[in-house]
């Protein structure tokens, strides 16, 4: 089977329409990330105003080290949501990334599968053992490419599930040591 110049210039198009999605989603992603850190300077900025004017007006050690132990449960809840913020961004581009590549991956698939079907119907007589080995290897490469999409989903997930509880349990452990320092 050869690829006649309009296949060709179809796949290239192809490819092009893949390559500048693939570019505005990362785009899109730099974008997100770079007003995440925009917001978060702002509003650190101005925290630390705030927090400087409350400093300075402190009358005495006590009420300088409530405030300064006033901070910690906050900062760290910022802390965690930045994270979290920041892991929907990388997750999210991810996620575009992958249903790109997955879409090429299934076009290949199909490709190589219509390839082998229209070298079976033109092999010459006798070689029936060896299209079937093509046929074969082929059905066998699917089915392991599919299993390395099904094992970089369940990965992906289990790493989801594992950083929201890891950002709970952060969150839990800085409201136990401030209610700690606020009673002690």
């Amino acid at each position: 089977m050869t690829l006649t110049q309009d296949q060709l210039l179809a796949s290239h198009k192809a490819n092009l329409e893949t390559l500048f999605g693939l570019t505005n989603k990362a785009f899109e992603g730099m974008e997100k990330l770079v007003e995440l850190n925009v917001a978060a300077s702002r509003a650190a900025l101005s925290e630390a105003a705030t927090h400087t004017q409350a400093v300075l007006s402190a009358k005495d050690v006590q009420q300088l080290l409530a405030l300064q132990a006033s901070q910690f449960q906050p900062l760290a809840e910022k802390a965690v949501a930045y994270s979290r913020h920041l892991y929907e961004i990388a997750s999210g581009t991810g996620t575009e990334f992958g249903k790109a590549l997955e879409a090429q991956a299934a076009q290949v698939q199909q490709n190589v599968s219509s390839f082998v079907e229209t070298a079976a119907r033109n092999a010459p007589a006798g070689s029936e053992t060896s299209v079937a080995v093509m046929k074969s290897a082929v059905s066998a490469a699917n089915n392991a490419f599919e299993s390395v999409q099904k094992a970089v989903k369940q990965a992906s997930d289990v790493a989801g599930a594992n950083f929201n509880a890891m950002a709970s349990s952060a969150t839990r452990a800085t409201a136990e040591v401030a209610d700690t320092q606020r009673k002690g």
